[in-house]
């Protein structure tokens, strides 16, 4: 598969020009692809045109992050953590775009918007509500775009969590953390509290309610599957289920032991 084709696919399911998009995305997935994860990268910009953003996650969290052992992060150096795929890193060393300063869950912008979506992340109160680029996205009207991944893929349910207020999702205490910034000078975060590791989610079982609510299209791009869905959409369907439920994202066994833990 080539450049053009990629781009050709990415329209007919659903990207548009001058779309705002997040990609979570599997290379594997697409089979053969000239030029590899840049060529991937490179079809999500040129899909949403010169008037579109494309997002991509630079995430370099870990589960030994915590108030005694605080992530080291440089904006300009850290890698992605691998279990999110070569596509994000390509894109964090691809030339022109713009990495929010965020030590756990940066994000990589390209195009119109993507000051502004970068812009304040590091002030955020936690990885991905208010005021991240994930808030952002949604209230603009933007899409989550799953190239050949499922939705234990897609970070911004995590966006809906912390919404809500689910107690799952954030660590309970505040932290100061000092970052390297773009100039390579020291940036100091203050209050932030990263993600709560170790309960199990099931993400996936939204998939069917996403497609029978409006919300959530599938298509095919060559061998993979795409699923588009509406970000606003996305945030006001799970957040009224969490505070319906907030242990509504969780499998069934995590569940059963986060009661029995209260």
């Amino acid at each position: 598969m080539d450049l053009q084709e990629l781009v050709d696919g990415l329209r007919k399911a659903g990207i548009n020009e001058g779309d705002c998009i997040i990609l979570h995305s599997s290379l594997s997935s697409l089979g053969q692809v000239d030029g590899g994860a840049p060529t991937v990268v490179e079809a999500i910009i040129q899909s949403v045109g010169e008037s579109g953003t494309a997002v991509f996650p630079a995430f370099t969290f870990g589960a030994e992050y915590n108030k005694d052992n605080p992530p080291v992060f440089d904006v300009r150096t850290s890698p992605c953590v691998k279990c999110i795929g070569v596509i994000p890193e390509a894109s964090r060393t691809r030339p022109g775009g713009i990495r929010s300063l965020h030590p756990t869950h940066s994000v990589t912008a390209f195009g119109r918007l993507a000051k502004w979506i970068t812009d304040g992340h590091e002030n955020a109160p936690g990885p991905c509500g208010a005021l991240t680029p994930f808030d952002k996205i949604a209230s603009i009207g933007g899409k989550i775009v799953m190239l050949g991944a499922m939705l234990h893929s897609n970070t911004s349910i995590h966006h809906a969590e912390e919404l809500s207020g689910a107690p799952i999702v954030l660590q309970q205490e505040a932290m100061d953390i000092t970052i390297t910034g773009h100039n390579g000078g020291p940036v100091t975060l203050h209050d932030t509290r990263l993600h709560k590791w170790g309960t199990g989610r099931d993400y996936d079982k939204f998939d069917q309610p996403f497609i029978d609510a409006g919300i959530m299209t599938v298509a095919q791009v060559g061998p993979a599957e795409v699923r588009i869905i509406k970000a606003c959409g996305m945030r006001k369907f799970l957040v009224n289920a969490l505070l319906i439920d907030p242990l509504a994202t969780l499998d069934e066994n995590a569940k059963v032991n986060w009661t029995q833990s209260i």
